[in-house]
């Protein structure tokens, strides 16, 4: 991904018609800390958000992911973002993207990724997705964003090798 897919995860964030605009424009800040205005290299930068995208045959964007390390914390990492335009959905492209996440998770000896999401029902299709893939609710913390609108947390959890003596050797920054 490159800073010039900004416009084009904004309008894909826009058209899944379920996030609000505070949403997306954290989703953005996120993707600005990762990719700077400024053309300063973002492998130079001090981010550490990693995305990947989702492309057609023809280089378009249909969708993308967010994730990174959870600070302070052994091997565990939070998937912030993903998103799929909806003339994409069900094409496959949140599944792969998700699979390649967990599997540079895996490559990076991570023990687990953390997903949350919203209990409104515009959030189903979503709460199934990570079901389907082996994600369990791990938490549910009632009325968080709003009332009626549970913060639910589901979790992966990754085998590999255990950590360093230290306990936080293995964390990638």
């Amino acid at each position: 991904m490159a800073r010039g897919h900004r416009d084009r995860i904004a309008a894909i964030l826009d058209a899944t018609r379920v996030f609000r605009h505070e949403e997306i424009d954290v989703a953005l800040e996120l993707f600005d800390d990762a990719f700077p205005r400024d053309g300063t290299d973002s492998h130079s930068t001090a981010s550490s958000y990693a995305f990947l995208g989702a492309f057609t045959p023809e280089d378009e964007l249909v969708g993308y992911a967010c994730y990174g390390p959870t600070p302070e914390t052994d091997r565990t990492y939070d998937l912030y973002w993903i998103a799929v335009d909806p003339g994409a959905q069900g094409t496959g492209s949140g599944t792969t993207l998700i699979s390649e996440v967990e599997r540079r998770l895996q490559g990076q000896n991570a023990r687990m990724l953390v997903v949350e999401t919203s209990s409104r029902s515009e959030y189903a299709d979503t709460r199934r997705f990570y079901e389907r893939r082996g994600y369990a609710e791990a938490a549910r913390v009632r009325e968080f964003y709003a009332p009626g609108d549970d913060r639910i947390i589901f979790t992966k959890r990754f085998t590999g090798k255990t950590s360093s003596p230290s306990g936080r050797g293995a964390v990638q920054r």
